[in-house]
C-alpha cells in the first residue's frame, strides 16, 4: 500500500457476538499535509493536469473505484 492509505482494526467487545471484521482501509488525501502553496512546487503539464485532475504532481491522489462495479 502507497503512503496515503491507513488501515485500522475496527473495536470489538470481547461480548460481540459477531464474528470479526476484517481491518478496514481508507485513504488519506495529500493536501490534507500542505498547509499552503510553497514556491517552486512541480506542475503537471496542461493537458496532463486536466487528466488527473490536479496541476501539482504532490497533490495528486488516484481513485480506485470499489470492486464489484460500484453502483
Amino acid at each position: 500500500m502507497d503512503r496515503q492509505w491507513r488501515v485500522y482494526a475496527p473495536y470489538r467487545s470481547p461480548f460481540d457476538p459477531c464474528p470479526p471484521t476484517d481491518p478496514k482501509a481508507f485513504i488519506v488525501p495529500p493536501n490534507q499535509y500542505v498547509v499552503f502553496q510553497p514556491k517552486g512546487l512541480r506542475q503537471f503539464a496542461p493537458r496532463e493536469a486536466l487528466k488527473r485532475g490536479t496541476l501539482w504532481p504532490d497533490l495528486y491522489s488516484p481513485y480506485d473505484p470499489p470492486k464489484g462495479g460500484g453502483q
